[in-house]
C-alpha cells in the first residue's frame, strides 16, 4: 500500500502536469489534509488553500453551503459535501477541491449515520464527483483513513 507521502507527491505531479490549483474544504480531519500537503516543499505552485469549516455556520458562512442543504440531509451527507467542495473552488479560486465532512467519534454518531462515516466530494472542470465510506477506529484513526481516502479519490481524477 502506497504511504501518504507517495500519495500526495502523486497529487502534486498530477496537479502540475495538468497546470491546475487545488483547494480543500474540510471539516471532520480538521485540517489534517491541508497540513500533509503543506508540508511538502515547493507546493505554492499548486495548492491555493483551505477552508476547515468545522461548524455549520463556517460552511455556510465561508463556503455558501445552504442551510437548507443542511437541514435536509445534515451535515454529513454528500450534498453537503458537494456545495462545501463548490464553495471552496469559488472562494479560493481553485480549479479542482476536496472537501471532506463526517463523523470522526467516539460520540456523534446515529444508526442511519454511525461514528466513521464520511462524506467526500471533487469539483473540478466540468466534474463532480461525491462517495460515502464508512471507517472504523479512533478518532484519529478515522481522520488518517479519510485524508488517505481523499487523496487517493482526486489522484483517480488525473
Amino acid at each position: 500500500m502506497d504511504t501518504l507521502n507517495t500519495k500526495l507527491d502523486l497529487l502534486i505531479n498530477n496537479l502540475r502536469r495538468a497546470q491546475a490549483l487545488i483547494s480543500f474544504a474540510e471539516s471532520c480531519t480538521g485540517g489534517k489534509l491541508s497540513a500533509k500537503l503543506a508540508e511538502k516543499p515547493g507546493v505554492s505552485d499548486i495548492y491555493v488553500g483551505s477552508v476547515v469549516s468545522y461548524a455549520n455556520s463556517a460552511k455556510e458562512d465561508i463556503l455558501g453551503v445552504l442551510r437548507e442543504t443542511i437541514q435536509k440531509f445534515g451535515a454529513v451527507s454528500e450534498q453537503v459535501a458537494l456545495e462545501m467542495a463548490k464553495g471552496a473552488v469559488m472562494c479560493l479560486r481553485s480549479t479542482w477541491s476536496l472537501s471532506i465532512t463526517g463523523v470522526a467519534g467516539p460520540s456523534g454518531g446515529t444508526s442511519a449515520k454511525p461514528v466513521g462515516t464520511v462524506c467526500f466530494a471533487v469539483v473540478g472542470p466540468n466534474f463532480e464527483l461525491t462517495t460515502t465510506k464508512l471507517f472504523s477506529g479512533s478518532r484519529i484513526e478515522i481522520q488518517e483513513q479519510a485524508v488517505s481516502f481523499a487523496v487517493d479519490l482526486i489522484n483517480k481524477q488525473f
